[in-house]
């Protein structure tokens, strides 16, 4: 009697291959055609809490499992994550990890990237729009602009094992612009520092916050770090949506798209927080 042994690339050619594809900032027709082909053909997807529904169904074929991460409620480990990749792998062909925005940005993909890597396993990143460029999108402002910003910041508070401290110093970058994801909770702290402290921010700074960004239920607070810095922005913060803030001179208002935002701050600020939604349907394309 006489045995065939299975050679080693034989086995390793049956393993599936991941791909980390970004969903982008909301809007369903906002992620890539690469990402929207994949998910096609996916087998198995599994999605961030921030993924809309609506986006689900480009993957009707596929094993649907949300292993979503938001701020203060319960949500799986990384770890616990970054296995069930794994896991998948050995028994699908095409895995979709479905990340908000862009995945190489705050989604912690590093850390599932080094699982794949020492597992093995193929993987592949798909780029998705990041919130921060949505936001800008939306009300048509740049966040650089020649003379005034010539360099950007992204930052986030939600990275760390340990939440800051009430009393604990912020560290803020020394961008022209800052772009803050997650910062809601920490957002009149956040303010009032760069007001004592920062360079290129003042008082009278543009403070723009957007929630939802891209989808019908976008919402728009503008004003200035003193004013964020009172607490003004506090009320109006529904926890419910992600909320992006945007800080710096080239988000000042120039044309205003609405008219109803060519007011004082302080009248911008009383009408939003009474419930008026500013819809993305409703600006200018």
């Amino acid at each position: 009697m006489t045995t065939t042994s299975i050679p080693h690339h034989h086995i390793s050619h049956t393993l599936g291959k991941v791909f980390l594809v970004g969903a982008g900032p909301g809007a369903v027709d906002l992620i890539t055609v690469r990402g929207a082909k994949l998910l096609e053909r996916a087998d198995i997807v599994f999605y961030d809490a921030l993924v809309d529904p609506g986006m689900l169904t480009l993957c009707p074929q596929a094993e649907l499992v949300e292993v979503g991460k938001r701020c203060g409620k319960l949500s799986s480990a990384q770890q616990f994550i970054n296995k069930r990749l794994v896991d998948a792998a050995q028994k699908h062909q095409i895995i979709i990890r479905l990340k908000g925005g862009d995945p190489m940005l705050f989604g912690r993909a590093d850390e599932e990237i080094q699982s794949l890597r020492n597992a093995g396993i193929a993987f592949e990143v798909v780029p998705g729009i990041t919130a921060a460029l949505a936001g800008a999108a939306s009300i048509q402002q740049s966040l650089t602009l020649r003379g005034v910003s010539r360099s950007v910041a992204f930052i986030t508070l939600a990275q760390g094992t340990e939440p800051i401290a009430p009393g604990q110093p912020i560290s803020n970058p020394t961008a022209d612009t800052l772009v803050y994801y997650m910062g809601r909770k920490d957002a009149a702290r956040i303010a009032q520092q760069l007001i004592e402290q920062s360079l290129n921010q003042s008082s009278s700074t543009p403070v723009q916050i957007l929630e939802a960004v891209s989808t019908p239920r976008e919402r728009l607070w503008t004003s200035t770090l003193e004013e964020l810095a009172a607490g003004k922005a506090d009320l109006w913060f529904d926890s419910s949506s992600p909320a992006l803030i945007m800080i710096g001179e080239a988000l000042r208002n120039k044309n205003q798209v609405n008219g109803n935002l060519e007011r004082p701050s302080s009248e911008v600020d009383n009408r939003l927080q009474d419930g008026q939604i500013l819809t993305n349907s409703r600006r200018r394309a």
